[in-house]
């Protein structure tokens, strides 16, 4: 089992969250704001088995894409979140520091 950490800009955060769940995804959301990016970001958590992350992956991706082309406008950024992929053994420390 594997922990996704999924940090992304607030403007892809809705369009994530419902195709995601359309997809059977449970997360747990977190609001965030400055610090890693300094502007308003959501941080998702995803427990998924170590064979779904490459779908994972790609259903994010594919959420993203299909906002921008909803809005019809392109993100500048070359990356329009960032992820950290934890074994979940390794997960409790980190888990604590968001208590």
């Amino acid at each position: 089992m594997k922990l996704l950490v999924c940090i992304i800009d607030n403007v892809f955060a809705d369009e994530v969250e419902v195709q995601l769940k359309k997809q059977g995804y449970r997360m747990t959301e977190l609001a965030s704001s400055g610090g890693f990016w300094r502007k308003g970001n959501t941080t998702f958590l995803f427990g998924v088995d170590e064979v779904d992350v490459a779908q994972l992956q790609e259903a994010l991706k594919q959420a993203c894409l299909d906002f921008e082309k909803k809005k019809r406008r392109m993100s500048k950024q070359a990356h329009r979140y960032t992820s950290f992929l934890l074994d979940v053994k390794d997960s409790a420390p980190f888990l604590g520091l968001l208590t």
